[in-house]
């Protein structure tokens, strides 16, 4: 009997100790897993460093191509500003509203009024843009290049319904503990970028034409279109699979004028904010184009080193911390 015993001891200890290794394991595996900080925080420095890095690329094809063009290419920081207006709106009301509320049906369906909120916001400012590009050309691009750049800001315009939507996307995925959504859509959008470059507008171009800025601005479009678009796709695929497992319906998905004054309520302080500190920046880069082309380009050249260098690991901070406030760890016991 003692023998018995003893053994069964020896079998309780070994199976003790394999439970406790396999929970270590997990617990280090999920350690860097998308539910945590550190994760969270790997997977945002990926998504904002790949088009900071085209951005980057970009103004130095732009200027092997035509060096008096580097300063129109600038029209396209410009008109992200505009767009980031209403991309402060909404999408920053996604931590204080999606983030904080228990996994279900709610916060699933105020991901998908907020994106269709996008749409429709950013679809009405590309109209706009489109319809006043010649008095936004006059403002934002010095006199020597004003003439060949209408074209550019007119493709450019419609930029800002793609980056509505990938604003969306990216703020309702990392509030539902996803973001590797939007680490996908920045992957697809500087694959698509780089291949197309490389092979129409790159120095070992294929095409027998001579690339153009025009190109340049089309290139950037179809890959902000196509990355938006994708994005959409694996989003709702992604919460289309967990629906099962989380017991949402298809009543869920359906955006509601309730969820959207949700939204409203919290994005008015940050549509406050943001409008004031990107007027301030229109205005001084309008002053500054207005001094001429030279300044206009040391500008831009310096924008470029701010978003391509410091801005990266300033944003990723800023998108991990915001998804884990005190208030979401508790109630997904992260």
């Amino acid at each position: 009997m003692q023998n018995i015993r003893a053994s069964r001891e020896a079998y309780a200890a070994t199976d003790l100790s394999v439970d406790q290794g396999a929970r270590e394991t997990s617990s280090r595996k999920s350690r860097w897993g998308r539910e945590t900080y550190a994760g969270a925080l790997c997977f945002n420095v990926a998504a904002f460093l790949l088009p900071a890095l085209y951005g980057t690329l970009s103004k130095l094809w732009i200027a092997h191509i035509d060096s008096s063009m580097v300063a129109t290419s600038d029209v396209y920081t410009y008109i992200m500003t505009l767009a980031e207006v209403i991309n402060e709106v909404l999408p920053r009301a996604a931590w204080s509203t999606i983030a904080t509320r228990p996994a279900g049906p709610a916060r699933l369906s105020l991901a998908y009024t907020l994106l269709l909120a996008q749409m429709f916001l950013g679809f009405i400012l590309a109209i706009v843009l489109v319809s006043t590009s010649q008095s936004f050309t006059d403002t934002f691009v010095p006199e020597l290049a004003r003439a060949k750049s209408i074209t550019y800001v007119r493709i450019s315009s419609f930029s800002t319904f793609s980056s509505a939507v990938q604003a969306a996307i990216a703020a309702a995925s990392r509030a539902l503990d996803q973001p590797d959504v939007p680490l996908v859509l920045s992957s697809v959008k500087f694959a698509v970028n780089i291949v197309l470059d490389l092979l129409l507008i790159s120095t070992f171009h294929v095409r027998t034409e001579d690339p153009t800025v025009e190109m340049q601005a089309g290139i950037q479009l179809t890959c902000n279109m196509t990355a938006a678009l994708l994005g959409v796709l694996y989003f709702v695929f992604t919460n289309a699979s967990c629906r099962k497992y989380s017991g949402m319906t298809t009543e869920s998905t359906t955006s509601r004028f309730a969820a959207l004054k949700i939204l409203v309520r919290p994005g008015l302080i940050t549509f406050a904010e943001s409008a004031v500190r990107n007027v301030l920046y229109l205005w001084l880069g309008s002053t500054i184009v207005a001094l001429g082309s030279t300044y206009a380009t040391a500008w831009g050249v310096f924008n470029t080193i701010r978003w391509g260098l410091a801005m990266v690991p300033v944003s990723a901070l800023e998108a991990s911390t915001l998804t884990f406030p005190l208030d979401h760890a508790r109630l997904h016991g992260i």
